[in-house]
Formats: structure tokens, sequence, C-alpha cells
């Protein structure tokens, strides 16, 4: 059993390098090490763990699944370190980063305000922000990771959001002009906007929806887009019809921009999701943002079905 008298800190700052570049050479530039001694700090990481970590292979390094397993534990570990190390010799009130990983529709529509009310109630947590349009976890491993997704299991801890509940949305004057026409003929004489879904059909959203409602409409055609929010906005220009996420886009409903203009709210089977390593259950600035945004989402008023708050155009 290894003990912090025995971390070979050594050998896992050679892992990190070599991990976060898949590559011996540049790692080995990063520390500004020969790459003999690396590849021996590595191998000897290898023989106390008695796991392969990193898989050779003629064109590259791959992680192993102990290498996976162990690289974003050591990275975290480290970037902390040098955290708490600069701030102490700076003379500085202790921080701590948190970087954090949204959707880029949840971003614009919802987190940005709640992140500024975050950061006034705790100033000594400093924020790193990005987001990528993907189903599920982002390609980078970030201190927590709200996600876009379908429930399911796999090594993180992760809390339900909400899920999401979707309704055809137009224009008001589309809306105006199809006054009077049934769904499916709504549907069928304007243009249908997808999102794309990162490796699914693009009209994959529209298909399923209008499959548990049991309509038939062609959806090979329209415009699609890679974020929801690009979608909406599009339809609120008053082109096209965009199945939206009415919790999301509540306040433009509520407004007038944009119209849900039959009673059809289905919940897809997505959601919205906050994900974190298990590791990282006793790290108390994650476990405070987890907490806090929890509990800032579950005090949101989900929206009114679309037939509740706008007379159908039936």
């Amino acid at each position: 059993m290894t003990n912090r008298r025995w971390l070979p800190l050594n050998a896992l700052r050679a892992f990190d390098a070599v991990g976060q570049h898949l590559s011996f050479t540049a790692g080995a530039q990063a520390l500004n090490v020969s790459q003999s001694a690396l590849s021996r700090h590595v191998i000897s990481l290898e023989d106390l763990l008695g796991r392969q970590l990193l898989e050779r292979r003629p064109h590259g390094l791959l992680l192993t699944l102990a290498g996976a397993a162990l690289l974003p534990v050591v990275r975290k570990s480290f970037d902390r370190l040098e955290q708490a190390i600069n701030a102490v010799r700076d003379g500085a009130k202790s921080t701590r980063t948190l970087r954090i990983h949204f959707p880029p529709s949840l971003l614009q529509k919802l987190a940005l305000p709640l992140l500024r009310d975050f950061r006034r109630e705790y100033p000594d947590i400093l924020l790193d922000v990005f987001s990528s349009p993907v189903t599920g976890l982002p390609a980078e491993d970030p201190d927590v990771a709200v996600v876009f997704d379908r429930p399911n299991v796999d090594d993180r801890v992760t809390d339900l959001l909400w899920m999401v509940r979707v309704a055809p949305v137009c224009s008001p004057e589309l809306a105006a002009r199809n006054k009077g026409k049934s769904l499916t003929g709504f549907l069928a004489d304007n243009e249908l906007l997808h999102v794309k879904l990162e490796g699914e059909p693009r009209s994959l959203l529209w298909a399923a929806y209008l499959r548990q409602l049991g309509l038939e409409v062609d959806t090979d055609r329209g415009l699609a887009f890679d974020t929801a929010i690009s979608s909406v906005e599009f339809a609120m220009a008053g082109e096209g019809v965009a199945l939206a996420d009415i919790d999301m886009f509540a306040a433009d409903i509520a407004a007038g921009r944009l119209v849900a203009p039959y009673d059809s709210v289905i919940e897809d089977g997505y959601g919205y999701y906050v994900k974190f390593h298990a590791e990282d259950l006793g790290d108390p600035v994650i476990a405070q943002f987890r907490s806090w945004i929890i509990g800032r989402f579950k005090g949101r008023d989900r929206a009114q079905p679309a037939g509740h708050a706008l007379a159908p155009v039936l």
C-alpha cells in the first residue's frame, strides 16, 4: 500500500505530461527533460502500480483504462498544489479555480446569470467556464460538467437538474399565418429546424417527437443547427419551426417573442445533469458548487404547457 511518504512525485509529474500530450516527445519538451528520462519515470510508475498506463502504438500513445482513471486525479492534484503554492508565495488571499462545462444553449439562456450570482456569494472561488455542443461529457475533463444527455450509468457522481420538455415553437407571425391547421398540417407546411446531436441523424429529435405523438410528417428536410439556441433564434426571426425546451425558452414565450401554439408538450428522454468524479466527493469547493446549482435549478418555476399559456391554433 502506497502512502504519501512514498508518493513518486517525479514519476507522477512525468505521467501527467505524457498523458496530457499523448507523446513522450511533447511531454519531455513541456518538462524540459530528456525523452529517455521521462520514459523511465513512466515505466517506474507502471511497475509500482503493476498496471500499464499507456498503450504504445506505432503511431502514438493511448491511455489504458488504468491510465484514464489515474490521469485526471493526478492533473487536478498538481493544479491545486500549484494554485496553493502560488497563493502562499504571493501572500494572496487563498483562492480556488473551478473549471466547469455547460452545454452552449443552457449557458447562454440560463446559466450566465446564475454564475454571476455564484461569484457574488463565493468571491474566493474563481470560475473557468467553457462550452461545447456535445451530448454527454465533453472531451476535456472539467472539475464539474453540466451535460445534456439521456439517463445513463457511468463512473461519475450524477445529479439531475431537470428533464427536458419540448414542443414546436415559432414566431407569432408564422403561427398567425397557419391559424386553423392541425399540428400535422402545420409541421408539414413549414420548414423544420433541427438540432444536430453528435453521431446521430439530423432528424433524430423531430422523428422521436412525432413518433411519441403518433404523427407522420416528413422530417428529412429543413435547416440543421449545432445548438438549440441557434435554431430557436432562427425561428424567432420568422422562418421555420423549432423543437424547443419550453423551460429553457420560457422567458421568450412569456414575452411573446416566441409562440408554442399547440398543447403538445412531451418529455423527450433527455435531461440536464451535473457530473463529477467520485473521488471529488470530499472536495469542499466542488461540493459547494454542486449543492448551490442543484438548489438554484430546483427552485426554478417550470413553464406551463404551451396550450395552457396560449390559445392553440387548431
